[in-house]
């Protein structure tokens, strides 16, 4: 199975044509959230109308609570927010926002609620297991200047996932690997930057750059 994965578009999607062309086949979409700049939620109709394959996608903390119905109206659409979805015999879950941030931005949720969603999630789950995340775990692909950023309860399950997918820290694209989980950071979107991620027996990631 191949993926293409986006991440932090901002409500720019200039790139995502050429992005899609430089990945060739694929067979669905991951969005890590940021679809939009804090809105409005309307705004992300575009992207997703961009796409023919399935669209599984979550939002981001600049992202208002309220584009999780916008993606539930959508035909093409999975709102994998706090939610299981099989698709080609693997486990997608998801979570939208991000672990607070000093900006008090539109949607984010406390650690415990984050290990709470996810702890239920994984619940009785077999085989291939990947999330959609729009933050990282703490010490993955989410390093700034300051330190790391990630999120705390997030990274108490590394190991539990086959594969990452997630955005949140512009400065962070990158595979960083932790106790067999692949944690993928495709990079900004909104910069023409996207990965190709293959699955099967084992997991590949390709780099995407639009320019």
């Amino acid at each position: 199975m191949k993926l293409l994965a986006l991440s932090d578009l901002h409500g720019d999607y200039s790139h995502v044509e050429s992005i899609c062309e430089k990945a060739g086949d694929f067979d669905a979409v991951l969005i890590a959230g940021d679809l939009t700049d804090f809105g409005p939620d309307e705004k992300a109709l575009e992207l997703l109308a961009m796409f023919t394959t399935p669209v599984l996608a979550v939002p981001g903390n600049c992202d208002n609570p309220s584009l999780l119905g916008i993606m539930d109206e959508n035909e093409n659409t999975i709102n994998l927010h706090n939610s299981i979805h099989e698709f080609g015999g693997l486990n997608f879950i998801g979570l939208g926002g991000s672990n607070p941030t000093p900006f008090n931005t539109p949607f984010e949720l406390s650690e415990k609620k984050i290990g709470e969603y996810v702890g239920q999630l994984l619940s009785g789950l077999n085989g291939k297991i990947i999330l959609l995340s729009h933050a990282p775990p703490r010490n993955t692909t989410d390093r700034l200047p300051h330190g790391n950023v990630g999120s705390e309860a997030l990274a108490r399950y590394l190991g539990r996932f086959d594969l990452i997918v997630c955005g949140h820290i512009h400065e962070a694209r990158g595979i960083v690997r932790v106790n067999g989980t692949q944690v993928v950071n495709p990079g900004m979107a909104s910069r023409g930057h996207g990965a190709l991620i293959t699955i099967n027996e084992h997991i590949s990631t390709e780099f995407i750059d639009a320019k």
